[in-house]
């Protein structure tokens, strides 16, 4: 088990995250591996449990010294990283390392670890219905809806880069599939 880790990506309003987190509360061999970035902290978030905050300044410090598996500036100076110590304070947790990281980061991160590593994206039933979710959310502009799902849209044509794909068109199927996909990986 030590060694391994869960690697989780999809487009925004795929369930990934709900997915995540179901794992995670029902699986105690599992640990969620916290990225670091420098975007502001948001009212409801805590520093090292949602992200480990940073400043611009001490993100590119860290990248220097070869401290992230693996970083991206998503935005001018908006750095997102998965930070060496995470994965290394999870393992000597004799935990699995789960991570929920965008398609980008994602591969990054599967190319380093190849075989320790189960890469999974979770895709949306359809476009459409990948539409009306984040619609239902009410927490988008105009822009950044739109933003959202042309970004959406072109994650998906990187599902079959992964080594499996879970669709959650049942949220009840796909939690059970992802569970049992998890299990035989940590079996074997």
């Amino acid at each position: 088990m030590q060694g391994k880790l869960l690697l989780f990506c999809g487009p925004s309003g795929s369930g990934k995250t709900t997915i995540v987190h179901h794992l995670l509360k029902n699986n105690p061999r599992l640990a969620f591996s916290v990225s670091a970035t420098t975007r502001p902290i948001r009212a409801n978030e805590k520093d090292g449990e949602d992200y480990h905050f940073l400043t611009v300044e001490d993100f590119k410090k860290k990248i220097q010294a070869e401290e992230f598996v693996e970083w991206e500036e998503v935005y001018a100076d908006r750095f997102y990283g998965t930070l060496k110590a995470e994965i290394e304070k999870i393992w000597s947790a004799n935990k699995v390392a789960v991570f929920d990281v965008d398609v980008e980061g994602g591969l990054k991160i599967k190319k380093i670890f190849g075989d320790l590593l189960l890469a999974i994206f979770v895709m949306p039933p359809s476009v459409d219905e990948l539409r009306r979710r984040l619609h239902a959310r009410n927490s988008e502009t105009a822009d950044s809806y739109q933003t959202r799902i042309s970004k959406a849209e072109h994650e998906l044509t990187y599902a079959f880069k992964f080594d499996r794909t879970i669709v959650n068109d049942s949220l009840e199927h796909a939690l059970e599939e992802t569970a049992t996909t998890v299990d035989e990986f940590l079996k074997g």
